[in-house]
């Protein structure tokens, strides 16, 4: 460890000249920039999955997912950028974690949508050189997140969220009796539901496999618990 004194110099200039094993102990240019693209990439990750995906889908456990693989893709690649593997790295970073597979339970494909979204935003923010102004490194950001907005809210307007149940009464199933078959499920479940789709019949046992898009509830047990079941159902 060495140190110079620098009496009239700020606390930064101190810790600057401060080395460890050849290292300094703060490069307040370094840091500083560490601090600004955090920053970016945390309000662009927070809107997007905060207040895009998280009042249509209302699944906490995604909701998590999203945030930390944002956060922790963000300080590989900035903190192992200083090794200029350039655009290899970046590419490289990207694969990897697009081969990633949770062993239990397959991403759905909108939230593995949204998971590519989040680790693009944290690899554009740590990785981008001083070749990038920063007009167009804000510009970026927010064409993602007013694309990913529009899509989602505006295009789209997907409202709710799924659920699979085995459903009984066959008769309920044709066409002609789909008000019968929402009424009748909007009894049994309490729920709101704003479509169903018949995915499979089994006439062996008079039962149909129906899925139901509803609007999902803080109060209702079904608007989180139940949903990674249910999502399993469907793989």
């Amino acid at each position: 460890m060495t140190g110079q004194n620098n009496t009239g110099g700020s606390i930064f200039d101190l810790l600057e000249n401060i080395r460890f094993f050849g290292i300094k102990l703060l490069d307040s240019e370094d840091f500083f920039n560490l601090l600004f693209r955090i920053g970016i990439n945390l309000i662009i990750t927070v809107l997007i999955v905060r207040y895009i995906y998280y009042p249509i889908r209302r699944d906490k456990d995604y909701f998590f997912t999203f945030i930390v693989f944002n956060l922790l893709t963000f300080f590989v690649c900035y903190l192992l950028s200083g090794v200029k593997l350039e655009m290899g790295f970046a590419f490289g970073i990207f694969a990897l974690f697009s081969l990633l597979r949770y062993r239990t339970n397959p991403l759905p494909v909108k939230e593995m949508t949204y998971l590519f979204t989040v680790i693009v935003v944290a690899i554009i923010n740590a990785l981008s050189s001083k070749k990038v102004s920063y007009f167009e490194l804000f510009f970026t950001n927010f064409f993602i997140l007013t694309l990913v907005y529009y899509l989602e809210r505006i295009w789209t307007k997907h409202k709710g969220v799924y659920q699979v149940v085995t459903y009984e009464k066959i008769e309920n199933i044709k066409p002609q009796n789909r008000q019968l078959l929402i009424a009748d499920l909007e009894e049994r479940t309490g729920l709101k539901i704003i479509d169903v789709e018949v995915q499979r019949i089994n006439f062996l046992n008079d039962t149909a496999r129906v899925r139901i898009n509803y609007e999902p509830d803080a109060s209702n047990i079904m608007s989180e618990s139940a949903l990674e079941a249910d999502r399993q159902m469907e793989e």
